[in-house]
Protein backbone atom coordinates (compact mmCIF):
# COMPACT_ATOMS: atom_id res chain seq x y z
CA UNK A 1 0.00 0.00 0.00
CA UNK A 2 1.71 3.69 -0.83
CA UNK A 3 1.99 6.32 1.72
CA UNK A 4 1.51 8.64 -1.09
CA UNK A 5 -1.93 10.69 -0.47
CA UNK A 6 -3.78 11.22 -3.62
CA UNK A 7 -4.66 14.99 -4.03
CA UNK A 8 -5.60 15.07 -7.19
CA UNK A 9 -9.47 14.44 -5.26
CA UNK A 10 -9.40 17.62 -3.29
CA UNK A 11 -8.65 20.01 -6.20
CA UNK A 12 -10.89 22.14 -7.19
CA UNK A 13 -13.13 20.18 -10.14
CA UNK A 14 -13.53 23.12 -12.90
CA UNK A 15 -13.63 22.78 -16.85
CA UNK A 16 -13.29 26.19 -17.49
CA UNK A 17 -10.05 27.93 -18.35
CA UNK A 18 -10.61 31.29 -17.03
CA UNK A 19 -11.54 29.58 -13.54
CA UNK A 20 -7.97 27.82 -14.04
CA UNK A 21 -6.40 31.07 -14.47
CA UNK A 22 -8.15 32.65 -11.59
CA UNK A 23 -6.50 29.89 -9.67
CA UNK A 24 -3.36 29.85 -10.88
CA UNK A 25 -3.03 33.34 -10.47
CA UNK A 26 -4.40 33.15 -6.74
CA UNK A 27 -1.47 30.73 -5.95
CA UNK A 28 1.31 31.90 -8.32
CA UNK A 29 1.18 35.64 -8.80
CA UNK A 30 -0.23 38.03 -11.36
CA UNK A 31 2.25 37.34 -14.15
CA UNK A 32 2.19 33.32 -15.54
CA UNK A 33 5.03 32.50 -17.96
CA UNK A 34 3.71 31.66 -21.72
CA UNK A 35 0.01 32.89 -20.78
CA UNK A 36 -1.62 35.84 -22.57
CA UNK A 37 -5.02 37.47 -21.62
CA UNK A 38 -7.58 39.90 -23.30
CA UNK A 39 -10.68 41.05 -21.28
CA UNK A 40 -12.92 43.18 -22.93
CA UNK A 41 -16.62 44.24 -21.54
CA UNK A 42 -19.71 45.53 -23.29
CA UNK A 43 -22.80 46.36 -21.33
CA UNK A 44 -23.35 43.05 -19.07
CA UNK A 45 -20.99 40.83 -21.56
CA UNK A 46 -17.68 40.45 -20.77
CA UNK A 47 -15.53 38.50 -23.08
CA UNK A 48 -11.88 36.99 -22.08
CA UNK A 49 -9.27 35.67 -24.72
CA UNK A 50 -6.23 33.65 -23.00
CA UNK A 51 -3.15 32.00 -24.79
CA UNK A 52 -1.91 29.44 -23.32
CA UNK A 53 1.47 29.40 -25.59
CA UNK A 54 3.97 27.55 -23.60
CA UNK A 55 4.42 24.02 -22.08
CA UNK A 56 5.24 25.57 -18.69
CA UNK A 57 1.91 27.48 -18.56
CA UNK A 58 -0.17 24.95 -19.71
CA UNK A 59 1.31 22.88 -16.80
CA UNK A 60 0.76 25.93 -14.04
CA UNK A 61 -2.92 26.33 -15.28
CA UNK A 62 -3.35 22.67 -15.96
CA UNK A 63 -4.63 23.26 -19.61
CA UNK A 64 -3.66 22.21 -22.97
CA UNK A 65 -1.87 24.62 -25.23
CA UNK A 66 -4.16 26.47 -27.04
CA UNK A 67 -6.46 29.13 -27.89
CA UNK A 68 -9.40 29.92 -25.34
CA UNK A 69 -12.91 32.60 -25.13
CA UNK A 70 -14.96 32.62 -22.39
CA UNK A 71 -17.97 34.80 -22.93
CA UNK A 72 -19.39 35.39 -19.50
CA UNK A 73 -23.04 37.20 -19.01
CA UNK A 74 -24.27 37.32 -15.13
CA UNK A 75 -28.01 38.48 -15.75
CA UNK A 76 -28.28 35.84 -18.67
CA UNK A 77 -30.53 33.78 -16.43
CA UNK A 78 -33.33 36.39 -16.20
CA UNK A 79 -35.10 35.58 -19.48
CA UNK A 80 -33.84 38.86 -20.85
CA UNK A 81 -34.54 38.18 -24.85
CA UNK A 82 -33.18 41.43 -25.94
CA UNK A 83 -29.37 40.47 -23.88
CA UNK A 84 -29.72 36.98 -25.60
CA UNK A 85 -29.87 38.33 -28.89
CA UNK A 86 -26.88 40.37 -27.68
CA UNK A 87 -25.28 37.13 -26.73
CA UNK A 88 -25.82 35.29 -29.63
CA UNK A 89 -24.63 38.38 -31.88
CA UNK A 90 -21.44 38.81 -29.80
CA UNK A 91 -20.59 34.84 -29.61
CA UNK A 92 -21.22 34.73 -33.76
CA UNK A 93 -18.64 37.71 -33.84
CA UNK A 94 -16.14 35.90 -31.54
CA UNK A 95 -16.64 32.31 -33.00
CA UNK A 96 -16.23 33.58 -36.83
CA UNK A 97 -12.67 35.69 -35.76
CA UNK A 98 -11.77 32.40 -33.94
CA UNK A 99 -12.29 30.59 -37.47
CA UNK A 100 -10.44 33.21 -39.09
CA UNK A 101 -7.40 32.49 -36.53
CA UNK A 102 -7.36 28.97 -36.88
CA UNK A 103 -7.78 29.01 -41.03
CA UNK A 104 -10.76 27.88 -41.17
CA UNK A 105 -11.82 28.64 -45.08
CA UNK A 106 -15.23 29.72 -46.34
CA UNK A 107 -16.59 26.81 -47.87
CA UNK A 108 -14.70 24.03 -45.52
CA UNK A 109 -16.80 21.64 -44.72
CA UNK A 110 -18.12 21.60 -40.87
CA UNK A 111 -19.39 18.81 -38.58
CA UNK A 112 -20.92 19.97 -35.44
CA UNK A 113 -21.65 17.11 -32.98
CA UNK A 114 -23.49 17.63 -29.97
CA UNK A 115 -22.47 15.39 -27.20
CA UNK A 116 -24.17 14.61 -23.89
CA UNK A 117 -27.98 12.45 -22.73
CA UNK A 118 -30.30 14.04 -23.96
CA UNK A 119 -32.85 12.17 -21.60
CA UNK A 120 -30.70 14.32 -18.75
CA UNK A 121 -31.36 17.89 -18.85
CA UNK A 122 -28.03 19.11 -17.70
CA UNK A 123 -26.47 17.49 -20.11
CA UNK A 124 -28.83 17.52 -23.16
CA UNK A 125 -26.90 20.80 -24.10
CA UNK A 126 -25.39 19.63 -27.18
CA UNK A 127 -28.12 17.50 -28.62
CA UNK A 128 -30.79 20.86 -28.53
CA UNK A 129 -27.93 22.79 -30.11
CA UNK A 130 -27.62 20.07 -33.00
CA UNK A 131 -31.72 20.40 -32.79
CA UNK A 132 -31.77 24.20 -33.85
CA UNK A 133 -28.44 23.89 -36.11
CA UNK A 134 -29.19 25.16 -39.90
CA UNK A 135 -27.53 21.77 -41.54
CA UNK A 136 -26.74 22.42 -45.61
CA UNK A 137 -24.97 19.04 -46.12
CA UNK A 138 -27.45 17.25 -48.07
CA UNK A 139 -28.43 20.36 -50.25
CA UNK A 140 -24.57 20.37 -51.52
CA UNK A 141 -24.97 16.50 -52.01
CA UNK A 142 -28.15 16.47 -54.09
CA UNK A 143 -28.97 19.68 -55.54
CA UNK A 144 -25.60 21.61 -55.81
CA UNK A 145 -26.70 24.17 -58.78
CA UNK A 146 -29.66 25.14 -56.02
CA UNK A 147 -27.38 26.46 -52.95
CA UNK A 148 -27.21 30.23 -52.76
CA UNK A 149 -24.09 32.03 -52.16
CA UNK A 150 -22.90 32.49 -48.73
CA UNK A 151 -23.13 29.14 -47.16
CA UNK A 152 -21.14 26.46 -46.97
CA UNK A 153 -21.82 22.59 -46.07
CA UNK A 154 -22.88 21.69 -42.49
CA UNK A 155 -23.77 18.32 -41.23
CA UNK A 156 -24.66 17.62 -37.55
CA UNK A 157 -24.76 14.21 -35.60
CA UNK A 158 -25.70 13.77 -31.36
CA UNK A 159 -23.79 10.23 -30.93
CA UNK A 160 -25.94 9.54 -27.59
CA UNK A 161 -23.78 8.25 -24.70
CA UNK A 162 -21.67 5.62 -23.80
CA UNK A 163 -24.72 4.03 -21.24
CA UNK A 164 -27.64 4.18 -24.83
CA UNK A 165 -25.50 3.01 -27.76
CA UNK A 166 -22.70 0.90 -26.23
CA UNK A 167 -20.37 2.80 -28.57
CA UNK A 168 -18.07 5.33 -27.40
CA UNK A 169 -18.90 8.87 -29.08
CA UNK A 170 -15.59 9.46 -30.59
CA UNK A 171 -15.64 5.62 -31.91
CA UNK A 172 -18.85 6.94 -33.63
CA UNK A 173 -17.57 10.52 -34.58
CA UNK A 174 -14.22 9.11 -36.31
CA UNK A 175 -16.56 6.43 -38.54
CA UNK A 176 -18.33 9.43 -39.78
CA UNK A 177 -15.25 11.83 -40.08
CA UNK A 178 -13.66 9.07 -42.05
CA UNK A 179 -16.85 8.85 -44.38
CA UNK A 180 -17.41 12.26 -45.22
CA UNK A 181 -14.37 13.96 -44.76
CA UNK A 182 -15.00 17.14 -42.81
CA UNK A 183 -12.38 19.80 -42.76
CA UNK A 184 -13.66 21.50 -39.03
CA UNK A 185 -15.34 19.35 -36.24
CA UNK A 186 -17.18 21.47 -33.49
CA UNK A 187 -17.99 19.89 -30.22
CA UNK A 188 -20.69 20.99 -27.93
CA UNK A 189 -20.38 19.74 -24.16
CA UNK A 190 -22.18 20.34 -21.40
CA UNK A 191 -19.35 21.60 -18.07
CA UNK A 192 -18.20 21.88 -14.57
CA UNK A 193 -17.68 24.96 -13.16
CA UNK A 194 -16.23 26.11 -9.40
CA UNK A 195 -18.23 29.35 -9.43
CA UNK A 196 -22.40 29.09 -8.85
CA UNK A 197 -22.48 32.51 -11.03
CA UNK A 198 -21.00 30.83 -13.87
CA UNK A 199 -23.28 27.93 -14.38
CA UNK A 200 -26.10 28.21 -17.14
CA UNK A 201 -24.41 31.98 -17.87
CA UNK A 202 -21.22 30.89 -19.15
CA UNK A 203 -19.74 29.71 -22.58
CA UNK A 204 -16.05 29.21 -23.14
CA UNK A 205 -15.12 28.43 -26.66
CA UNK A 206 -11.44 26.41 -27.27
CA UNK A 207 -9.45 24.68 -29.77
CA UNK A 208 -8.51 22.20 -28.12
CA UNK A 209 -10.92 19.43 -28.82
CA UNK A 210 -12.83 17.79 -25.80
CA UNK A 211 -13.38 14.40 -24.22
CA UNK A 212 -17.27 13.54 -23.45
CA UNK A 213 -18.15 13.03 -19.55
CA UNK A 214 -15.52 15.26 -18.47
CA UNK A 215 -17.61 17.86 -17.11
CA UNK A 216 -18.47 15.22 -14.30
CA UNK A 217 -15.36 13.65 -13.89
CA UNK A 218 -15.51 10.59 -16.62
CA UNK A 219 -12.62 9.56 -18.81
CA UNK A 220 -13.27 8.89 -22.53
CA UNK A 221 -11.34 8.98 -25.27
CA UNK A 222 -11.13 12.58 -26.83
CA UNK A 223 -12.36 14.62 -29.74
CA UNK A 224 -9.13 15.91 -31.05
CA UNK A 225 -7.31 16.77 -34.09
CA UNK A 226 -4.70 14.22 -32.78
CA UNK A 227 -7.33 11.61 -33.00
CA UNK A 228 -9.28 12.70 -35.65
CA UNK A 229 -7.13 14.38 -37.91
CA UNK A 230 -8.66 17.56 -38.51
CA UNK A 231 -9.27 20.82 -36.46
CA UNK A 232 -11.52 20.33 -33.59
CA UNK A 233 -12.89 23.10 -31.75
CA UNK A 234 -15.03 23.26 -28.31
CA UNK A 235 -17.97 25.10 -27.00
CA UNK A 236 -18.76 24.23 -23.59
CA UNK A 237 -21.32 25.99 -21.12
CA UNK A 238 -20.88 25.04 -17.71
CA UNK A 239 -24.47 22.76 -16.19
CA UNK A 240 -23.35 21.70 -12.84
CA UNK A 241 -21.10 22.34 -9.79
CA UNK A 242 -19.81 19.59 -7.29
CA UNK A 243 -21.81 19.94 -3.66
CA UNK A 244 -18.45 20.10 -2.01
CA UNK A 245 -17.50 23.30 -4.53
CA UNK A 246 -20.89 24.52 -3.52
CA UNK A 247 -20.38 24.11 0.53
CA UNK A 248 -16.69 25.50 -0.08
CA UNK A 249 -17.83 28.65 -1.84
CA UNK A 250 -20.42 29.36 0.85
CA UNK A 251 -17.80 28.73 3.28
CA UNK A 252 -15.88 31.36 1.63
CA UNK A 253 -19.19 33.59 1.09
CA UNK A 254 -19.69 33.46 4.87
CA UNK A 255 -15.42 35.07 5.91
CA UNK A 256 -16.59 37.36 3.14
CA UNK A 257 -19.51 38.50 5.31
CA UNK A 258 -18.03 38.52 8.53
CA UNK A 259 -14.85 40.04 7.96
CA UNK A 260 -17.33 43.42 6.64
CA UNK A 261 -18.83 42.88 10.36
CA UNK A 262 -15.90 42.17 12.95
CA UNK A 263 -12.43 42.08 12.79
CA UNK A 264 -12.07 38.67 14.59
CA UNK A 265 -13.54 36.34 11.76
CA UNK A 266 -11.65 33.72 13.76
CA UNK A 267 -14.24 33.56 16.81
CA UNK A 268 -16.84 32.67 14.60
CA UNK A 269 -15.13 30.44 11.76
CA UNK A 270 -12.48 29.04 13.83
CA UNK A 271 -9.38 27.28 11.44
CA UNK A 272 -12.14 27.68 8.53
CA UNK A 273 -10.51 31.80 8.73
CA UNK A 274 -7.44 31.02 7.57
CA UNK A 275 -7.53 27.29 5.94
CA UNK A 276 -6.57 27.68 1.85
CA UNK A 277 -8.71 26.99 -0.33
CA UNK A 278 -7.52 23.60 -0.96
CA UNK A 279 -7.23 22.27 2.42
CA UNK A 280 -10.60 23.49 3.12
CA UNK A 281 -12.36 21.54 0.09
CA UNK A 282 -10.74 18.30 1.04
CA UNK A 283 -12.07 18.85 4.45
CA UNK A 284 -15.65 19.02 3.14
CA UNK A 285 -15.12 16.36 0.59
CA UNK A 286 -14.04 14.13 3.65
CA UNK A 287 -17.22 15.15 5.69
CA UNK A 288 -19.24 14.52 2.53
CA UNK A 289 -17.77 11.08 1.47
CA UNK A 290 -19.42 8.98 4.44
CA UNK A 291 -22.72 10.31 3.45
CA UNK A 292 -22.87 8.86 -0.31
CA UNK A 293 -20.77 10.72 -3.50
CA UNK A 294 -20.15 14.02 -3.95
CA UNK A 295 -23.44 14.77 -5.33
CA UNK A 296 -23.19 17.04 -8.90
CA UNK A 297 -25.72 20.10 -8.81
CA UNK A 298 -27.75 22.28 -10.80
CA UNK A 299 -30.15 24.72 -10.72
CA UNK A 300 -34.07 24.07 -10.45
CA UNK A 301 -34.30 26.29 -13.58
CA UNK A 302 -31.94 24.60 -15.74
CA UNK A 303 -34.72 23.40 -18.14
CA UNK A 304 -35.43 26.73 -19.08
CA UNK A 305 -31.90 28.01 -18.74
CA UNK A 306 -30.49 24.79 -21.22
CA UNK A 307 -33.17 25.65 -23.69
CA UNK A 308 -32.47 29.26 -24.18
CA UNK A 309 -28.33 28.95 -23.98
CA UNK A 310 -28.81 26.29 -26.92
CA UNK A 311 -30.63 28.67 -28.58
CA UNK A 312 -27.98 31.18 -28.25
CA UNK A 313 -25.48 28.81 -29.14
CA UNK A 314 -26.69 27.25 -32.07
CA UNK A 315 -28.10 30.92 -33.58
CA UNK A 316 -24.78 32.15 -32.93
CA UNK A 317 -23.00 29.23 -34.73
CA UNK A 318 -25.63 29.76 -38.04
CA UNK A 319 -24.34 33.10 -38.21
CA UNK A 320 -20.52 32.31 -37.90
CA UNK A 321 -20.67 29.54 -40.23
CA UNK A 322 -23.00 30.81 -43.13
CA UNK A 323 -21.83 34.08 -44.61
CA UNK A 324 -25.56 34.96 -45.66
CA UNK A 325 -26.63 35.11 -42.02
CA UNK A 326 -26.09 38.43 -40.77
CA UNK A 327 -23.77 38.01 -37.94
CA UNK A 328 -24.20 41.07 -36.42
CA UNK A 329 -28.03 41.03 -36.47
CA UNK A 330 -27.90 37.26 -34.94
CA UNK A 331 -31.39 38.30 -33.03
CA UNK A 332 -33.39 38.10 -36.48
CA UNK A 333 -32.92 34.45 -36.37
CA UNK A 334 -33.40 33.27 -32.68
CA UNK A 335 -37.01 33.56 -31.31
Amino acid sequence: MSDQLDLQQYSVRTDLALEAREMATAQHGCTIPGVMEQVDEDRGIKVTRIDVETDAGAQILGRVKGHYITIEVPELRNKDTDLQDRVATKFAQEFASFLVKLGIKEMDKVLIVGLGNWNVTPDSLGPLVVENTMVTRHYFELTPDQVNDGYRPVSAVAPGVLGITGIESSEIVQGIVEKIKPDLIIAIDALASKALERVNTTIQIADIGIHPGSGIGNKRKGLTQEILGIPCIAIGVPTVCYASTIVNNAIEMMRTHFQQETNNTKQILGMLDEIPENDRLALVKEVLQPLGHDLIVTPKEIDEFIEDIANIIASGLNAALHKAVDKDNVGAYTH
